[in-house]
């Protein structure tokens, strides 16, 4: 059963000895993703009985949640890695007896229903459909337990540096160790230190319910939040994403957006903020559909939002819309400033395993800060998987199955890899019925929903485990290169820093459905000092090597070529496909190496490149 607020899953986990308590002070700066990495990759106490299904090996890690007593120079504890297992992240979606599939299976239920024959089969409809009718938020008069402490700005009692808000990695917040000739006094982030929110809902509204006591555009997002100073903080999100859309339609009618960034509440929450819902779907629906009941909502005290009654801490502001869009750099060739109401925002350790590039992004004025008595502030490291948001996203992988199979019926399953992190690479099984059946669902794909944003898709028959990457990469020897490849270009996710242009690039799709295994793989490592040296490596490896291999793939040369999931996280970060593929008489080559001047091919750029994030002792 899911739980009503952060600190009573807390203590459940604690009593599951899911949960260790560190008493010593620790320093936002670092310190805590050092605590946090060593958790990701321990064995945790109680492993999934199902994700070996779909994830065999990976059901028993996570180590275990941890609760920070003291951090330093800050007035309340934190806690992470909260959701960093199969076992707690049932637990907290209210599934730990059948596991991601039982909502699943509760969601295909929905999606098959035929209409009713009868009197009979209605009523029974009607008992099937009742739980959909709690599902909608609860809105309450007064205050909620998240406003037991109430603080203005207008009255100087707001500080959010007094907030735990942490720094992941070394880089964060400094846009000079990135490549920039511009330091973070110039950005307008200095007096923030890299420290960011990680873990919060951010709930925002389309301008066009402005007037609307409920409105229906009610969205709750996952984005990082960079700390500014006492009362100001820097908005991130995706152009594709509903916030963006939201602060467009703010600013097309010349208004500050109100924004509440909420802290905690019912444990479903952060799994909804995350889920990628059909248009018109609100997370509150998702999070009651999960939680059995609606979500107890309360109205925020300076912002025209609600917010969840049981959250931790909420900051309540509005995002400044006079300022420009994302897409600037110091010194661009228009000589155009930086702006008022924006930051240079970044750059940012992300989960693709390297550091997102700065750019222009709003100032949130805040307005006020409601909190709990004596609240735990949530947090998470962003970082190569495996964090936190790994077993989000693989929870989202088996519950939203059902309604990919809806928008694409050839699929019978699908599988995210963790070196793909969630956009770069999709493996997918489908039963073929005629000729280019897995290229219909290729590009289906690309048109469906947040997978449309996924640059490389492979295509496996019914006979494959589409879940055994070894027995993937089996099939994938065996494919024939000059009928079962297909590249497209496409919208990408903008963190893709190998896309020519940013969220702008091409798409792999692979057509493995007619391959038998092979051996027609081949991975070379390259010493990289100059651009095109991985063409010209490439280059010579297809001379001398037999006529087995079909597909090389070139990676640079820190990289164990034995290890596969190593070679194909850095292949997929650092690979496009209308750049980067190397055609022969009998092969095709593939350069993933680290890209720089020298590397551009086709008209195709590089654009500045990012260094991997690394965390050593050093830091």
């Amino acid at each position: 059963m899911p739980y009503k607020c952060l600190q009573s899953f807390l203590r459940h986990l604690e009593s599951q000895d899911e949960l260790t308590r560190i008493t010593e002070p620790v320093s936002p700066f670092l310190a805590v993703t050092s605590l946090a990495q060593k958790e990701a990759v321990a064995k945790c106490p109680n492993p999934s009985a199902t994700a070996m299904t779909f994830d065999a090996g990976r059901e028993g890690y996570g180590g275990k949640a941890l609760f920070i007593e003291n951090i330093e120079g800050c007035d309340f504890p934190l806690c992470i890695n909260v959701f960093g297992s199969y076992n707690r992240m049932e637990q907290a979606i209210g599934c730990e007896d059948g596991g991601f599939e039982s909502i699943a299976n509760t969601i295909e239920k929905f999606t098959n229903t035929a209409p009713p024959s009868g009197i009979g089969e209605l009523i029974t409809m009607a008992k099937q459909f009742k739980p959909l009718l709690n599902m909608k938020p609860k809105r309450r008069k007064g205050n909620g337990l998240c406003q037991e402490q109430v603080k203005y700005v207008k009255n100087d009692d707001v500080d959010l540096t007094q907030l735990p808000l942490i720094k992941c990695w070394p880089s964060d917040g400094d846009p000079r160790k990135v490549g920039y000739d511009f330091s973070p006094e110039q950005a307008g982030t200095s007096e923030g230190k890299g420290r960011y929110i990680t873990f919060a809902g951010v709930h925002t509204i389309h301008a066009d319910d402005r007037f609307e006591s409920k409105p229906k555009s009610h969205n709750i997002g996952m984005y990082r939040v960079q700390l500014l100073g006492p009362t100001t903080l820097a908005m991130h999100w995706h152009i594709h994403h509903d916030g963006a859309a939201h602060w467009r339609s703010w600013k097309a009618i010349g208004e500050p957006m109100p924004v509440a960034i909420c802290f905690g509440g019912e444990s479903v929450l952060p799994y909804a903020a995350t889920a990628p819902l059909p248009p018109g779907m609100s997370e509150l629906l998702m999070a009651g559909f999960l939680n059995k009941g609606g979500i107890e909502l309360v109205r925020a005290k300076t912002v025209p939002l609600w917010v969840p009654a049981n959250s931790e801490i909420v900051i309540e502001g509005f995002a400044n819309t006079d300022c420009g869009d994302c897409g600037w750099e110091p010194g661009n060739p228009q000589g155009e400033e930086l702006g008022e109401g924006a930051v240079f925002e970044g750059p940012f350790g992300d989960h693709t395993g390297f550091y997102s590039m700065p750019d222009r992004y709003p100032i949130l004025d805040v307005t006020a800060m409601t909190h709990r008595k004596n609240p735990v502030f949530p947090a998470t490291v962003v970082g190569p998987p495996p964090q936190e948001d790994y077993y989000l996203g693989k929870a989202t992988e088996r519950i939203m199955l059902p309604l990919l199979k809806v928008m694409v019926p050839d699929i019978l399953d699908y599988h995210l890899p963790r070196f793909g992190t969630f956009h770069n690479c999709l493996f997918v099984k489908i039963k073929p019925a005629y000729l280019e059946n897995a290229r219909k669902v290729m590009h289906a794909i690309w048109g469906a929903g947040q997978l449309a944003w996924t640059k490389i898709v492979v295509i496996v028959n019914d006979t494959v485990d589409v879940h055994n990457e070894h027995e993937v990469f089996g099939v994938l020897g065996g494919i024939n290169i000059q009928q079962d490849i297909e590249v497209v270009r496409g919208p990408l996710d903008i963190l893709d820093h190998a896309a020519p242009k940013i969220g702008s690039g091409g798409k792999l799709g692979i057509d493995a459905t007619n391959a038998t295994n092979g051996n027609g793989i081949e991975i070379i490592t390259v010493a990289k000092k100059q651009g095109s040296d991985g063409a010209k490596a490439l280059e010579l490896a297809n001379e001398t090597l037999g006529k087995h291999a079909k597909m090389i793939f070139a990676v640079d040369d820190h990289i164990d070529k034995e290890k596969l999931g190593e070679v194909f996280f850095n292949f997929c970060a650092c690979f496009d496909p209308t750049r980067d593929m190397h055609y022969f008489e009998n092969r095709i080559g593939f350069d993933g190496t680290t890209k720089m001047e020298g590397d551009e091919r086709n008209g195709k750029g590089v654009r500045p490149w990012p260094p991997p994030l690394v965390l050593d002792s050093s830091d």
